[in-house]
């Protein structure tokens, strides 16, 4: 039997898989790519175990998993079926049937649109929010003001990556938690 793994160890090798693109995709960013961890199937299977064990321990109350548009939603049903709980998107303007909330939010260059059905999260749910990236947090704000608009409560805002420098945890309320910072 070998012995098991640490979540350091774990989280180490995930970061070693994660690329990185000088220039992309304008010059001087330094791009962050979580599809080199996705591709490796031992940090795929780390990942799952960095994600579902820190939900299980930060936010044992947790209802739903809420994926954002769109790397949010490799991660939300993964993490939702390990802890036996259901799963919803919160999509760009115009891709979700039925009655929907809206929520406009800024972006660097613009704003956007996210949506979620009105019928995904039931007033008093607790709900964690789960994303790949946090930069500026722009898309989480939005998020989490969506949810509070369906009567939900997050309990937490989960990203695997999270780029320090832009600040973007201070615009956020509430817990935030990024497994790895840049």
């Amino acid at each position: 039997m070998s012995p098991s793994i640490s979540a350091e160890d774990k989280l180490d090798y995930v970061k070693s898989k994660i690329g990185e693109y000088p220039d992309f995709p304008k010059e001087g960013i330094l791009f962050r790519d979580i599809f080199g961890a996705l591709t490796d199937a031992k940090a795929c299977v780390y990942l799952r175990d960095l994600l579902v064990d820190h939900i299980r321990e930060s936010a044992p109350e947790a209802e739903i998993i809420v994926g954002l548009d769109s790397r949010g939603f490799l991660f939300n049903l993964l993490i939702a079926t390990e802890l036996g709980l259901g799963c919803a998107p919160i999509r760009k303007k115009g891709k979700l049937a039925g009655e929907v909330v809206s929520v406009e939010y800024k972006l660097e260059y613009g704003s956007d649109t996210f949506e979620l059905q009105k019928s995904a999260i039931k007033p008093g749910q607790k709900v964690v929010v789960v994303d790949d990236l946090l930069a500026t947090g722009g898309s989480l704000v939005a998020a989490n003001e969506l949810i509070r608009k369906v009567g939900g409560v997050v309990v937490e805002s989960l990203v695997v990556m999270e780029l320090v420098g832009l600040e973007g945890r201070k615009r956020l309320d509430g817990k935030v938690h990024s497994l790895i910072k840049y």
